[in-house]
């Protein structure tokens, strides 16, 4: 089961202290949420917690609950006889959790068994739900020619992420790789020699499809995705793919930080002082990003309400830009020819 996020009736304003999970163990870096409830009229039980959305991106179990199951109890407690259903999941993450959940037109209910997870791993579970909605959405719009990549961060965890998310789509006719909300790191060099390498011969075996050196190259048209949250190592990765012609970059300006520090600087309670570094600067000598950002070639702003509703104009945006690509420059599929007689 994914996590029941609780959101207060619109009259009141309080935090979730927890959010409801049941076998699910927790991916082991940041997150986002999955299976959520708002206390709000519903079926003339007053502002009971209901379930509003359900996240089974990384759910183990499913305990059989939807959108518009009402939660009548917590642990025994009646939903209706609190503020707020938070005040009752308070101290409860990682713990067992009884709940009575009753489906509207349902005259008994049933009793359920969660375990609450903390808010660390709800923005977890949100995050890759809010990844995945976006490769589906570039399925659906680039009709299986766009791929897509996301990169949340430029660490050593990101190395094997963008494995996961590249190779399986290395073969398409375009690909986007989407830095937004990138909090940086150091790996940008690899990543764009990831992209850099181009195909110069094709191997054909006697049977199935033939494949291609430099191996995992990318044959196609690429486009990148920024906006004003793309930070430090993010930022350089957006740079590198703009000056070396990997295609065009797409969104808003970024963040404007590229005065690099180390963390190599304790001091004698062992706490640790930093100090801004090693900038960058091009093969002109002109200083880059540092106060100012990387521009993007095609502005495009993901406008806040529109936004809220799930709309990604952004992403659109790529998807529409290679496509249109493809109309004007389209990638060949591979032609065997015809094969030598080495007999003659």
């Amino acid at each position: 089961m994914a996590p029941v996020h609780t959101r207060p009736a619109p009259s009141r304003i309080a935090a979730p202290t927890a959010n409801l999970l049941n076998g699910h163990r927790a991916p082991a870096r940041a997150s986002h949420a999955a299976e959520s409830s708002s206390s709000s009229p519903l079926g003339g039980v007053g502002s009971a917690a209901f379930i509003e959305h359900v996240n089974r991106t990384f759910a183990r179990q499913d305990l059989g609950l939807r959108a518009g199951d009402i939660i009548e109890k917590v642990n025994g407690v009646a939903t209706l006889s609190v503020p707020d259903i938070s005040s009752l999941l308070r101290n409860t993450a990682g713990k067992q959790v009884l709940l009575h959940i009753k489906r509207p037109g349902d005259a008994e209910g049933r009793q359920v068994i969660v375990k609450p997870i903390g808010s660390g791993t709800e923005r977890d579970l949100r995050a890759h739900e809010w990844v995945e909605q976006r490769r589906a959405q570039v399925e659906d719009w680039g009709k299986g020619q766009v791929g897509y990549v996301y990169l949340a961060a430029m660490g050593r965890d990101d190395f094997s992420d963008f494995a996961r998310q590249y190779y399986p789509i290395f073969n398409r006719k375009a690909l986007i790789i989407d830095v937004r909300n990138n909090n940086g790191g150091n790996i940008d060099p690899w990543i764009l020699s990831r992209l850099m390498r181009k195909p110069w011969m094709f191997w054909s075996g006697p049977v199935g499809k033939p494949t291609w050196g430099m191996q995992y190259s990318f044959r196609g048209h690429m486009a990148a995705i920024c906006d004003e949250w793309t930070a430090s190592d993010g930022e350089a990765f957006t740079e590198g793919f703009k000056r070396l012609n990997l295609g065009k970059v797409i969104g808003t300006r970024t963040w404007g930080g590229e005065i690099w520090l180390s963390a190599a600087n304790n001091v004698v309670d062992n706490g640790i002082a930093t100090a801004g570094e090693s900038g960058v600067f091009d093969l002109d000598g002109s200083w880059l990003i540092e106060g100012h950002g990387v521009e993007p070639d095609i502005e495009v702003r993901n406008p806040p309400h529109a936004t809220f509703k799930g709309e990604d104009a952004q992403l659109k945006a790529a998807v529409d830009h290679l496509l249109e690509k493809l109309r004007q420059q389209p990638i060949p599929d591979i032609t065997v020819p015809t094969k030598p007689n080495k007999s003659r």
